[in-house]
């Protein structure tokens, strides 16, 4: 007896009917699978589940953070400073290094969490046909070949193919990004269809919202669509955000000049033939000295204030290294559904046979308005009967409340039916209740109208919606101002025409129509004598808040792209509404139109780069595009709150969910969370990363500066013969204490508003740039020369001994750098007021600073490690002078050349 071949996934399923998928799949629709041959099929193809990916451990980040250049030097000083006996100073840099390490491993331990968030999706159970009988099972034991039944209310477990479906509308908006509920039927749709237009299937994850259906499961964990998606989220590289790389080749930067320099020195230092320890230790000193040990900390420190600052305005940042890389994002691609729009249906257009209104409902005020068109029609009998005929003609329940969201339950369609006849000023209660409902018929693929009769006063009134050409063949009469009349023939094609072009225009069209007799009418009440009323079309509402928004991101030179899985001319009409393209720039490019970006010949990137709206793409093809910018070097941020925006959240440079109608999927995989979905929030969280960059930027200055004189010091004395003026672990005191406060009171400066009126800075500019490089040396010889004048003085014409040196250049030093801070400031305002001087943080930085400075003379522990000695008045004096007279020499010369930052 031979064996049956083994099931697989089906692949095109959608291509398949339903009778030709049972066979493949070797299962009876009338009765499921035994018992029997489901469990076979679940041992055999394993659960219907998400697989789970393998999790770094704490143990793996945490050895990550030692993997560093800056690291393996520093580490390298500490262990020769140990063989050499200085066993405080080998500490020292080994405190140093640990906690560098603790922050850099609690800014990581923040794993992904987005794959338990897609398992969450499992957890409800579902119903199967087996054995002939209705079962309940867990949703992981679903197999290939079941026969799965949904109802309003389930989330479908598994992606299957439907053969028996009645009224079923399911919510794929977390999926393709559709807004509105598709009306599933068992029709076969074309063999290049997208997900959204796969009108026969049902996929895992999305919610049933109306109807009852029947499928046979095609696939299961993560050979579904949502499957799929899971294993795209877990595949996309996180890159490093374009700070740490910037730091990192800074770093990198900073070794090579070290080495340099050591290398240098020590040459020298043999050629003059001086002790080998001696060259050893400075060597050591140079290293410490080139390394601006507190700069990580003191960058984490400064995004920690600039996250909190955007937590106020209600944006949730994960990776505070994404603050900064928002600040330098020049393209934006932005979902539709819940970010450009409300998510959720409304009345948009009233069309009716005397005119056209578009209107907009105020819930706050229950009120409607009309935004463009005729004020009349809202005023016509025959909009008010077609209010009447929405609210009867409609199976759901809305009811607001008072300080909370209002209950919704059924069709967002008829939902919306229901707020626009309360916003018309009618209480739907009071219609239903005085036009009591007799009969109904439901909604079908095959009529494609729904029909209910009701009875009031001794009259009957039928009330019909549906697809227009389906009405408009049912009637023979029209309502114009409240009387009727025939309807002609090139009447019904011009309302034809209007349904065309409403639906062009991205709105979903229904048609109204209505009969009123004096006898109580058959079973085909909805089929003839029917007078029309007109069409309503219904549109996902814009944010209002959006237009201004994308006003300002036009102004701060940053590209917005929306990338939608919704029908093209939805996005096309939603993209006009909020002004993300200009009269003239209605191009639209769908999924069809985008191949493998490997495959794109120079032309073809082009036409998609100057696009600005594509529709119906898939997950894949987001990444595709992703990637393409990132390839030209733009920093690309990416924003949605599907399940279907997850990989693209993960791979763009800079991830943001939304966090109200968000998935839990979105939320978990972004880098930020926008609490009120809100895409201004985007530009003000813009607008904070610039400044912070700034403010990094500025900082690093003081650091580097402040580094290389002491490098300058240690190196020109070392030439100069001159003895060593400065200790490494006065080096280091200095790099950890005296240069991090007010580094860090740079870090946490206020805003800059200009900045959101200039271009994105170029994304391949580095953190510094060569006219930086020429401040921090000019910053550095100005001080070098100031604090080795005072050295020379002290130990050559005043007589005072080497420990004495030592001490007159770490107090020289460490004044002239906390003073250096004044030299900072941008060039806006003078020297004695501008945003420096007005930075509260930096006054209580420099009181600190030199509080600590006290205490290393006074306290003995800390005056023994730093091998401080007993200074004079003369000393003092020298001291003070090597801290003013660099401020004094960079200002002169600022304003006699007329240059700043």
């Amino acid at each position: 007896m031979t064996s049956e071949p083994a099931l697989t996934p089906i692949q095109n399923a959608h291509e398949l009917s339903s009778d030709h998928l049972a066979d493949q799949l070797r299962v009876e629709t009338k009765t499921g699978l035994t018992k029997k041959e489901a469990q076979r099929r679940l041992k055999e193809l394993g659960p219907n589940a998400l697989q789970e990916a393998k999790r770094e451990s704490a143990l793996t980040i945490l050895l990550r953070q030692f993997k560093g250049v800056i690291v393996w030097v520093l580490a390298a000083a500490a262990a020769i400073s140990f063989f050499l006996g200085d066993t405080v100073e080998g500490i020292a840099i080994l405190i140093v290094l640990l906690i560098n390490a603790i922050t850099g491993f609690v800014l990581e331990w923040n794993a992904s969490k987005s794959m338990d968030a897609l398992r969450k999706l499992d957890t409800a159970p579902a119903r199967v046909l087996r054995d002939g009988r209705i079962q309940e099972i867990p949703s992981d034991e679903i197999t290939l070949g079941d026969v799965l039944l949904v109802e309003a209310g389930d989330v479908v477990p598994a992606d299957g193919n439907l053969f028996d479906v009645n009224q079923l509308g399911v919510d794929e908006s977390a999926l393709t990004g559709e807004s509105l509920p598709v009306e599933k039927s068992t029709d076969i749709p074309a063999a290049d269809a997208p997900l959204g237009d796969q009108h026969n299937r049902l996929f895992k994850g999305t919610a049933v919202v109306s109807g009852n259906g029947q499928a046979i499961v095609t696939g299961i964990g993560q050979h579904t669509e949502l499957g799929k998606i899971a294993t795209m989220v877990e595949e996309a590289e996180r890159t490093a955000t374009p700070l740490e790389a910037k730091l990192d080749a800074l770093a990198k930067r900073l070794i090579w000049i070290t080495v340099g320099l050591a290398a240098l020195f020590m040459v020298v230092g043999f050629i003059r033939q001086e002790e080998p320890k001696l060259l050893i230790e400075t060597a050591i000193a140079l290293a410490i000295a080139a390394i601006p040990e507190g700069m990580s900390v003191v960058a984490t420190i400064a995004l920690a204030y600039g996250m909190l600052r955007l937590a106020e305005k209600k944006v949730i940042v994960k990776r505070l290294s994404a603050v900064e890389t928002l600040g330098g994002t020049n393209v934006i691609f932005t979902d539709k559904t819940g970010t450009l729009t409300q998510n959720r249906i409304e009345v948009n257009t009233v069309q009716l046979p005397e005119g056209m209104a578009e209107v907009r409902i105020d819930e706050r005020a229950g009120k409607l308005e009309v935004v463009h068109g005729e004020e009349a029609v809202i005023s016509d009998s025959s909009y008010h009967k077609l209010v009447q005929v929405g609210v009867l003609c409609n199976n759901a329940d809305y009811e607001p409340r008072e300080g909370e969201a209002p209950k919704e339950i059924g069709d967002p369609v008829e939902v919306a039916l229901l707020k626009f006849a309360l916003g018309a000023g009618v209480n739907p209660d009071e219609v239903t209740q005085q036009h009591p409902r007799k009969a109904e018929k439901a909604f079908s693929s095959d009529t494609r109208i729904m029909g209910t009769l009701h009875e009031a006063d001794g009259r009957y009134l039928v009330a019909v919606k549906g697809a227009t050409e389906e009405v408009l063949d049912r009637c023979n009469r029209v309502m114009k101002s409240g009387q009727t009349a025939l309807l002609e023939q090139n009447e019904k094609e011009t309302s034809r025409q209007l349904s065309e072009k409403m639906a062009a225009d991205g709105l979903r069209t229904l048609a109204f129509a209505y009969r009123e007799i004096n006898e109580k009418p058959g079973d085909d009440f909805t089929e003839k004598d029917l007078t029309y009323l007109g069409l309503i079309g219904f549109l996902d509402p814009p944010r209002t808040e959006v237009t201004p928004a994308l006003e300002s991101c036009r102004e701060a030179g940053i590209k917005v792209i929306m990338v939608t899985g919704d029908h093209p001319a939805t996005a096309l009409t939603v993209a006009s509404k909020v002004k993300l393209i200009e009269p003239g720039e209605e191009i639209v490019l769908t999924g069809k139109d985008l191949r493998p970006i490997a495959d794109l010949s120079a032309e073809e990137k082009e036409r998609i780069m100057a696009c600005r709206v594509f529709a119906r793409v898939s997950p894949a093809q987001k990444l595709d595009m992703i990637d393409l910018y990132q390839q030209h070097g733009d920093i690309v941020g990416m924003t949605g709150d599907g399940v279907n925006d997850a990989p693209a959240l993960k791979k763009s440079d800079i991830g943001i969910a939304m966090g109200q109608r968000g998935t839990q999927v979105a939320a978990e995989t972004a880098d930020m969370v926008l609490k009120d979905d809100s895409f201004t929030s985007i530009v003000t969280a813009i607008g904070q990363g610039r400044v912070i960059f700034e403010n990094i930027r500025k900082f690093i200055l003081f650091l580097l500066s402040c580094n290389m004189s002491e490098i300058f010091v240690v190196t020109f004395a070392g030439f100069l013969g001159v003895g060593n003026p400065l200790l490494p672990l006065q080096i280091l005191f200095i790099n950890i204490v005296t240069d991090v406060f007010p580094a860090l009171a740079l870090g946490v400066g206020r805003e800059n508003r200009e900045l959101m009126k200039q271009p994105p800075r170029n994304p391949d500019t580095p953190v510094l740039t060569s006219r930086d490089w020429w401040m921090i040396t000019y910053y550095a010889l100005v001080m070098t020369i100031a604090v080795l004048g005072v050295y020379w003085l002290g130990t050559r014409n005043l007589g005072m001994s080497q420990g004495m040196g030592n001490t007159i250049t770490f107090y020289s030093l460490s004044f002239a750098q906390l003073l250096h801070v004044f030299n900072l400031y941008s060039g806006h305002g003078h020297f004695f007021r501008n945003e420096v001087t007005s930075n509260k943080y930096i006054w209580w930085a420099l009181v600190i600073c030199i509080l600590i400075l006290v205490l290393t003379y006074y306290v003995p522990f800390l005056s023994e490690v730093l091998s401080i000695q007993p200074m004079t008045n003369q000393a003092l004096l020298l001291i003070v002078a090597a801290g003013i007279v660099p401020v004094l020499v960079i200002q002169v010369i600022r304003k006699l050349t007329g240059w700043d930052e």
